[in-house]
């Protein structure tokens, strides 16, 4: 079975209270049972993995890489934008990365149009509020080493 590891990046804790208007009103915890649900249906394991620390997160990262993941969906909010720390994490574990943002970044502040980690990322998502998500876990799981 697939494993796939879904990255959830800084303040996203706080999804469901954080601009609506942007994020919706769906929790992080929502986010991760409906994601554990299609997982299900699409026969891969996924575990979710949320820190507002940058050094936890490359650390989470290089386990992934132990782990023998097959797929990284990353939604790395702010640090998209200047993390090359988290970047470089994400290309040691040899295996295709998602990146994905439930706003649309280009329609939001300039600094947000630019990102770090897409030139590396198999592809990228964004717009379609929660679900994004889905859309990143379904190419995941077509995606092999």
């Amino acid at each position: 079975m697939k494993k796939i590891l879904m990255l959830h990046g800084v303040n996203h804790n706080m999804f469901g209270h954080r601009n609506p208007t942007h994020y919706g009103t769906v929790t992080l915890d929502e986010i991760n049972a409906n994601m554990a649900a299609l997982a299900k249906e699409l026969n891969v394991e996924i575990e979710s993995y949320q820190t507002n620390d940058e050094g936890k997160m490359v650390d989470r990262i290089h386990q992934g890489y132990k782990d023998q993941v097959d797929a990284v969906i990353i939604n790395a909010g702010a640090w998209t934008h200047y993390s090359y720390a988290i970047r470089d994490a994400l290309e040691i574990l040899e295996v295709p990365f998602i990146e994905m943002h439930m706003s649309n970044v280009h329609a939001r502040e300039d600094f947000r149009h630019h990102s770090v980690l897409s030139e590396k990322a198999r592809g990228v998502m964004a717009g379609f509020g929660f679900e994004t998500y889905q859309l990143a876990l379904r190419a995941a799981a077509t995606m092999t080493k």
